[in-house]
């Protein structure tokens, strides 16, 4: 019975010794955390404050959100430690050749600015003198294909190389359209002459080429059709209309002849510049200064045989009614038109 007993504490006691063995384990796993634990320094991270409903009876905090993106930019280590960029150095020599390059360069430099003034230019053609140009040969051309008879008395007249004076004389007289087509001619080609010396020497350019062009026109036409009316006037009040209808034919004779004589000027005169275009001025003035003359010439042979009276009367009258009214308007439009531009 004895050994009953002893036997079964036996099995009970090799029982229990397994179970026992890992609590042992347990308590010295345990210890030894501790220990290690306590070893390491505690640093505790802060808990973000919890987030509450916002109800209309509660409102949250207003600074609640701000806290927490502060505990988030904390956390995070790329906002503590940012990354830097690493920054370029360039040597001493370097700087000095380029402050040297940009400093001492003929072209442009970065140092003490200079201000200059442009003034703007404007682009100004030939068209309108061109179309002009083209206008006035064209009709010339009709004029001369059309009445070339005409053209051909009025040269043979004018320089006397025909014998038949007067019987050239009543033929052209009698020729009423041809002979006021070339007047016509003779005012679109003088007024254009007289533009392009206003462009030579500068003057009208607060003025359009057509409204200058326009003006011209307008006062050269004015200025032969009050003479007419005075010569004829005076033919009539001292009966001597033989002797001023004379006079009248010679100066009308002669602007046509100015005017066709003017037509390769003109033409030249619009498209050259320089040298060449001052040469062709003096030249045209030239000529037209002694076609004057010799309009001067033919109506004093023509008035001394019919009227009694000496040179120095005729030269009275030359001065008197054709060089200083042409003087007066002269100095008139170069002070209108020097002020104006």
């Amino acid at each position: 019975m004895r050994k009953t007993w002893v036997v079964i504490g036996l099995l009970l006691w090799w029982l229990a010794a397994p179970a026992q063995q890992p609590d042992s384990v347990q308590r010295q796993d345990s210890s030894i955390t501790a220990r290690v634990a306590a070893s390491k320094p505690t640093t505790s991270k802060p808990k973000p404050a919890p987030l509450r409903r916002q109800t209309a009876l509660s409102p949250a905090p207003s600074d609640s959100l701000v806290q927490q993106r502060d505990t988030l930019r904390q956390q995070d280590t790329l906002f503590q430690n940012p990354i830097e960029t690493p920054k370029i150095v360039k040597p001493a020599f370097s700087l000095f050749l380029d402050s040297s390059i940009y400093n001492h360069q003929p072209y442009f430099t970065f140092t003490n600015p200079v201000k200059r003034l442009v003034s703007r230019r404007t682009w100004q053609g030939k068209e309108p003198l061109f179309y002009s140009t083209i206008v006035l040969l064209i009709f010339f051309a009709l004029v001369r294909n059309n009445f070339s008879r005409y053209a051909t008395d009025l040269f043979a007249l004018f320089f006397r190389t025909s014998i038949k004076q007067r019987q050239l004389k009543e033929q052209l007289i009698q020729a009423a359209l041809p002979s006021l087509l070339l007047n016509i001619l003779f005012i679109i080609s003088g007024a254009l002459f007289i533009n392009l010396l206003f462009m030579n020497y500068g003057l009208g350019r607060a003025f359009p080429f057509w409204m200058l062009f326009l003006y011209t026109v307008a006062g050269l036409a004015a200025i032969y059709i009050l003479k007419l009316i005075t010569l004829k006037l005076c033919g009539w009040l001292f009966h001597m209309s033989d002797i001023t209808d004379s006079y009248t034919f010679i100066v009308f004779t002669t602007n046509k002849i100015i005017g066709i004589t003017l037509l390769p000027f003109i033409v030249l005169l619009a498209f050259t510049t320089g040298p060449f275009q001052q040469a062709l001025f003096t030249l045209s003035i030239g000529v037209v200064g002694l076609l004057f003359l010799y309009r001067f010439y033919l109506s004093f042979a023509t008035i001394e045989g019919r009227l009694k009276i000496s040179f120095f009367h005729f030269m009275l009258y030359l001065i008197g009614f054709e060089i200083v009214p042409l003087l007066l308007i002269n100095k008139l439009l170069f002070r209108f038109l020097g002020e104006s531009s």
